[in-house]
Formats: C-alpha cells, structure tokens, sequence
C-alpha cells in the first residue's frame, strides 16, 4: 500500500468493529472514496474530530485494493456554526446525500467538491434562504452532471429572444411564438435571467445574490417540476427539509 494525500471532505461515517470508523469521502484526487480510520472511536485518538460529516481538509492515506485507511488528518474547516444548528443541519445533510449518491469513485469530483463545500458555506452564513440555497445547488448539479435544462435559447426553433415560457416536455425554454403551439408554464425575465445565471456562473460567483420572494416562488415551482420529472430520485434526508 502507498500514502497518498487526499483534500476532501466527510460525506458520511459510520462505526465498525469495536474502536473503527468507516468514511465515505468527496475527494479532489480520487472522486467518492471508502476509508478507514483505525482506533478513531477511541476517546484520544487524534483522529476522533476528524471523522464526522461536514469535516473538510487533507487526509493522509495508505490505498489498499478497494479501500484507503487514514493514518493523519488536517481539518481546515468543521463547519462548526452549521451543525448547531438543526435547519442548516438538514440541508447540509441533503447537499452531503446527493454528493455522496452522483459522485464516483476514481472520477475527477473537483467540481462537485468545489459545489459542495461553497454551499455549505453559504448555508453556514445564514445570509440566504434555505429553498434558494437548495435550488441553486440541485440546477449547478445538474449541469455538472449535463442533464440540466436549457435556458438559453428556444428548444422548438432554437431562438435566442423573446424566451417566455418553460417547457418540461422539451427540457427547457420556448419563444413567444413556438409557446402558443406547446404546453409550458410563463416565466418572468427574473427567474430566466436567474437560472441562466445559475447555469453559467462559475461555482465560486454562484452565492452572489439573494431573489424576492416572486422569483424565489417561480424559480422552486419550475425546478420542482423538472426535479419531480427527471431527477426523480428521492433522498432520506429530504424528509426533514
């Protein structure tokens, strides 16, 4: 087995044996790994504080054929604000159970870790609202993971003014013209501006503004229909948002 250093952060951890501790870990270098952190559960081991979800920092490894086993860690950030607090809690545990389910194993994650810790921040800050937050998170997903809508122009005749309305059916937005002959639902230039913004704005830019409560309203309903049609996948954790 080789050491290997791995920047990451703790999607999920559960006990094993008697003193063990097994993480599920988002990871620049490696995507989603399995590790094992040996003697964690015991009161001085200096890996305690190292093994619970949110814990964001550098792990130093051995790989094994289908695990790695930490031997030290660096956390550079606990989100310790986030976890006394059970909404944020909630949400934070909703962004970790998507990252965990859509990332993989020996894949470049660089942008879903970038997605994931950004909004964890953002959510610790308590500068936004929970639903916008949750948006934001589940449309830049979807672009990561290329089954995002398209809003950027007309998907009948591929016009790129004069955007009015969403369509499920198509997969994103309709002309005037092409939304008199198709079902969709009207959408305000607001919510198309936000979701164009969303779609295209680097991770980094992503928490950058907050919506009234109008937009907030359009935005949740038209991903609410897209989630509910093509990403149907339903997580535990949403049962607490």
């Amino acid at each position: 087995m080789g050491l290997v250093t791995l920047t990451g952060l703790v999607l999920s951890s559960s006990d094993v044996g008697e003193f063990d501790k097994r993480l599920v870990i988002l990871t620049k270098e490696a995507g989603r790994i399995t590790a094992f952190a040996k003697g964690a559960r015991r009161p001085n081991n200096p890996l305690v504080a190292a093994c619970s979800p949110f814990c964001f920092g550098v792990f130093d490894a051995f790989e094994g054929r289908n695990s790695y086993h930490i031997s030290k860690a660096n956390i550079s950030n606990y989100f310790r604000d986030l976890v006394l607090d059970y909404d944020k809690v909630c949400l934070g545990s909703y962004f970790l159970e998507v990252a965990d389910f859509l990332s993989v194993e020996g894949m470049d994650e660089r942008n879903r870790l970038a997605l994931l810790y950004q909004s964890l921040k953002a959510l610790e800050s308590g500068k936004f609202s929970h639903r916008l937050l949750k948006n934001i998170y589940d449309l830049k997903t979807w672009v990561i993971d290329g089954e995002y809508p398209n809003v950027f122009n007309c998907t009948c005749c591929g016009k790129k003014e004069n955007l009015t309305a969403f369509s499920l059916k198509r997969h994103g937005m309709l002309c005037k013209e092409c939304a008199n002959l198709e079902a969709g639902s009207n959408i305000s230039s607001s919510t198309l501006y936000t979701m164009q913004f969303i779609v295209s704005s680097t991770i980094e830019k992503l928490y950058t503004f907050v919506l009234n409560e109008e937009t907030e309203e359009e935005l949740t309903r038209i991903l609410d229909g897209y989630r509910l049609n093509y990403r149907s996948h339903k997580y535990k954790s949403e049962e607490f948002l």
